[in-house]
């Protein structure tokens, strides 16, 4: 394998991850600052890449869609919260589990009644298409680029919203003791609903990037949560810090994994098997790393708690 190849398929795990980290980071928040076991989580991401692909497709601009993505997955987030997710706080987890489960179902079904059984396609903008020349002569996608770096920067922006803002500061309050600070006069059901609806705004934008990539379908959603749900426990229930890394451990161990175990299996069974093996194990992999983790880190790597 060659050295360029290599770096290749880095840079795949890392913006797969750094997309990753984008879903996780709104799930760890919510999960949390409200102990709320989201599993609508996925659809807010689902409803961000429709939002994204019918404003492009309308008014031929990428950006404009982006803020649609922004918008539309932060208000339904806000709503959901609202009109459902209010009245689980004090739910055990399995009525969590079992209303954000039914909020899929009429998320998907609305969404298939707008907008057809037919998936969209968001079209890489032209000023982002093409390949560019790193050093060494590697010419990789600049749009691939670009979402590493908008993702580096939102963790950036979400790590000082967390640490330097009053907003930061009843956040990780709210994490830590609830009833404290809303004896303290905090509104602590609208920071809910702001926790929410950030969350809703992180997922949809993770959805609407992605969507250039792939095709925008009902259901897309719901393949990532189960991997963003891997990223938290590995990172650590409500920890932005262990998010971005469990998202960049996810990303390079599927990405590279998929490439390096047959490879490596070829050494000793016959080219065929050592494909389908090493495929299997590939597929196996982000699930064995979160084993290793809980093992030897129970609360995840920068989780306070378990």
């Amino acid at each position: 394998m060659s050295l360029i190849l290599l770096i290749e398929q880095v840079l795949n795990g890392l913006q797969f991850g750094i997309m990753l980290f984008l879903m996780a980071a709104g799930l760890t928040l919510i999960f949390g600052v409200m102990g709320l076991i989201n599993l609508a989580h996925g659809s807010l991401y689902m409803i961000g890449a429709f939002c994204a692909a019918a404003v492009a497709a309308a008014t031929g601009s990428f950006l404009l869609g982006l803020v649609a993505a922004l918008a539309g997955a932060a208000i339904a987030g806000a709503l959901v919260e609202l009109v459902v997710i209010r009245r689980l706080y004090a739910k055990d987890h399995l009525d969590q589990v079992l209303a954000t489960f039914a909020l899929i179902l009429i998320f998907s079904e609305g969404t298939r009644w707008i907008f057809g059984s037919f998936p969209l396609f968001l079209d890489v903008p032209e000023f982002l298409s093409g390949p560019v020349t790193l050093p060494g002569g590697i010419e990789y996608p600049l749009y691939r680029l670009t979402l590493i770096a908008v993702g580096l920067a939102v963790a950036l922006g979400l790590w000082m919203l967390i640490s330097r803002t009053r907003l930061g500061v009843q956040i990780r309050a709210g994490e830590n003791d609830r009833e404290m600070i809303a004896a303290l006069g905090i509104d602590i059901a609208r920071l809910y609903t702001i926790v929410f609806a950030l969350g809703a705004a992180l997922a949809g934008l993770a959805g609407a990037l992605v969507g250039a990539i792939q095709s925008v379908q009902v259901g897309m959603g719901e393949p990532v949560l189960i991997l963003a749900f891997v990223v938290i426990v590995i990172g650590g229930i409500g920890s932005i810090k262990g998010a971005l890394v469990g998202a960049i451990l996810v990303g390079l161990t599927d990405t590279l994994g998929g490439i390096f175990l047959p490879e490596i299996l070829k050494l000793f069974l016959d080219p065929s098997t050592a494909t389908s093996v090493g495929s299997s194990l590939a597929s196996m992999a982000i699930y064995i790393l979160m084993a290793a983790v809980l093992i030897l880190r129970p609360a995840g790597l920068f989780g306070a708690r378990a």
